[in-house]
């Protein structure tokens, strides 16, 4: 009898393992599909705040969402408008910093050698390729820039999206026996979700600013680029701050020295760490957090699956999973494991 048990586990296992191959294979291939309509998903999710804000403050629903969608299509115009010229000029003098940036690694070379330390070009190029490591920020960016030919399939999806919440707690009653407690679960969830969001979008819109002040202050070329880079991977944490600097980093010490480079990366280790350390579990507490092993697999995994897109929205798709299964008693206990480090009283 036990061995049949265990039989029917390891089948269990083996069926659920095969589907998760199969869906996230589905997903990988419909790429170009699915990256829009999760973009679409958290936009609406925060502008969803806006909207329920304006319709308590008695504005009719259709007139809410025209002022939320018209403040949605002018703060994306903006953005293409102040970045789109800064991402087409580093695109076109990507070469230029390539080269450059062998160069220096050249002159590093030559300064070991007269320190007695003898490193041969290719084994500096195996561990630290300047042309590729600047090839990968150009595809990195063109991914990302990439999502704005959808923009209008996106726009379109935001508004499906709003139109469909005001509605769905009425569905939700007529469809289900046990409609308040599935009311309350929904609530609660989304709720979670929208705090998550609202906070994080705060914080990272706070981190762009701060870092294109600092940037432009130092006279580091493209700094709206950059710090559009810094509030897009601050919805990353620990591991985004660092991914955001690096081409920046690389970028001033082409420009303007070692010196640049330094106090370009102090400016980025100051106001990571106060957002990250201070600000944001002020606001958002122990619960809405992941743990670091959790962070990076899902930085790559999503990453993998949907592309650049997918790194900047890997901790909200594994934050929203997190929430879910926290409103859930039986999923609970995954929540936690999903969760920051518990510290135990001495």
């Amino acid at each position: 009898m036990s061995g049949r048990v265990k039989q029917s586990a390891a089948g269990h296992f083996l069926l659920i393992a095969a589907a998760f191959v199969i869906v996230v294979a589905g997903m990988r291939a419909a790429e170009s599909l699915i990256v829009p309509l999760l973009l679409s998903a958290f936009i609406a999710v925060i502008a969803a705040s806006p909207l329920f804000y304006l319709q308590k403050r008695g504005l009719p629903n259709w007139l809410a969402l025209m002022v939320v969608i018209a403040g949605v299509v002018g703060i994306g115009a903006l953005l293409v408008l102040l970045v789109g010229g800064s991402f087409k000029a580093f695109q076109a003098n990507l070469p230029f910093y390539q080269e450059r940036l062998g160069q220096q690694a050249t002159a590093i070379l030559i300064l070991l050698r007269g320190y007695g330390i003898d490193i041969s070009e290719e084994t500096l190029h195996t561990f630290f390729d300047p042309k590729k490591m600047m090839a990968v920020v150009g595809q990195t960016l063109s991914g990302l820039g990439g999502v704005l030919t959808n923009a209008f399939l996106i726009l379109l999806t935001v508004i499906f999206i709003l139109l469909e919440a005001a509605g769905f707690p009425a569905k939700l009653h007529r469809m289900m026996d046990e409609a308040e407690l599935s009311l309350r679960h929904f609530d609660t969830i989304m709720l979670n979700i929208k705090r998550y969001m609202v906070i994080k979008s705060s914080t990272s819109l706070f981190t762009g600013v701060v870092i294109t002040l600092w940037l432009t202050f130092l006279g580091i070329d493209y700094p709206l680029l950059w710090g559009t880079l810094a509030f897009l991977l601050n919805f990353v944490p620990n591991i985004g701050s660092i991914i955001a600097a690096v081409p920046v980093l690389l970028l001033a010490l082409i420009q303007l020295g070692s010196g640049a480079a330094l106090w370009t990366g102090l400016g980025y280790l100051v106001v990571n760490n106060v957002v990250g350390n201070v600000i944001e579990p002020r606001f958002m507490g122990r619960g809405l957090g992941l743990s670091a092993l959790v962070v990076f697999i899902s930085l790559v995994f999503w990453g993998w699956v949907l592309g650049p897109v997918g790194m900047f929205l890997s901790v909200p798709l594994t934050m929203t999973l997190k929430i879910a299964m926290d409103a859930n008693e039986s999923t609970r206990p995954i929540a936690i494991l999903l969760g920051p480090e518990i510290k135990t009283a001495e």
